[in-house]
């Protein structure tokens, strides 16, 4: 589970920053008391515009960010207390991680493996499951560097999945992929639910909420505009279709600012 209470975060800004962006203050504020919840067995997707604060919320939750105040527990691990802890109950998957290129598909995966104290028994029964579901042995042992974008990915995505985390955190995944690379991993992101881990994924794409969605949460200039289940959400569209849905809760919240 996730739990995410009142989250605040605020960036520092240097001399630079402040001109660039046509402001006087120190410091700007992205995420203003931002709280919900994501339960096992379920897939929570986090929607919101381009600068909303949704991969700062997944960073945050991931531990690569620290909030400001607020905070955010993780199989019942408070991540302000222990987040080496939390770390480890936790995969996170987003398309900008970097990759070593020198190693092969093969030696990233093991080397991650042992990152996670796992035994080598389970390391190659893993990854001989996930090699299979994503269809990387082909590529399994060419250099990274050599590799298209979506093998790049699947290889990413098994470095996330190793360790059979608990907890799953997906950001903007398929970003970028070709059709069948993302179709891979939405059949994954399935998987983590049919076997009950907690499921937060954020994405542009609405046909991919629409498949996968069981809580939806929007997200916009840091607020959280709606927080219930897609079946909710469903109930009270006011407009034809999802897409339609979200412009016009994004469009209301601007014009009641």
């Amino acid at each position: 589970m996730i739990e995410v209470s009142n989250l605040n975060k605020e960036f520092s800004l240097n001399k630079k920053q402040r001109q660039e962006l046509g402001i006087k203050d120190k410091s700007v504020k992205v995420l203003h008391d931002v709280s919900f919840t994501c339960r096992p067995g379920r897939i929570y997707s986090l929607l919101g515009p381009n600068g909303a604060g949704k991969t700062t919320t997944l960073r945050i939750i991931a531990t690569i960010l620290r909030a400001t105040s607020g905070t955010v527990k993780v199989s019942g691990i408070d991540l302000n207390e222990n987040p080496s802890a939390a770390r480890a109950k936790m995969g996170f998957l987003t398309g900008t991680t970097g990759l070593y290129e020198r190693l092969t598909p093969e030696e990233m995966i093991n080397y991650f493996g042992n990152l996670n104290n796992m035994d080598k028994k389970l390391i190659e029964d893993r990854k001989e499951r996930l090699f299979t579901l994503l269809g990387m042995h082909d590529f399994a042992n060419k250099r990274i560097g050599k590799l298209s974008t979506g093998m790049r990915q699947k290889v990413n995505i098994t470095r996330t999945m190793i360790h059979d985390p608990e907890v799953v955190v997906f950001d903007e995944p398929t970003t970028g992929l070709d059709v069948i690379t993302a179709k891979n991993i939405i059949e994954l992101i399935r998987d983590c639910k049919d076997q009950g881990k907690t499921v937060i994924f954020s994405s542009h794409i609405m046909s991919e909420v629409d498949l996968l969605c069981d809580d939806l949460g929007i997200i916009h200039n840091g607020k959280i505009l709606f927080n219930d289940s897609m079946e909710n959400f469903r109930s009270q569209m006011q407009t034809d279709n999802l897409t339609e849905e979200f412009i016009h809760i994004v469009s209301q919240s601007e014009v009641n600012v």
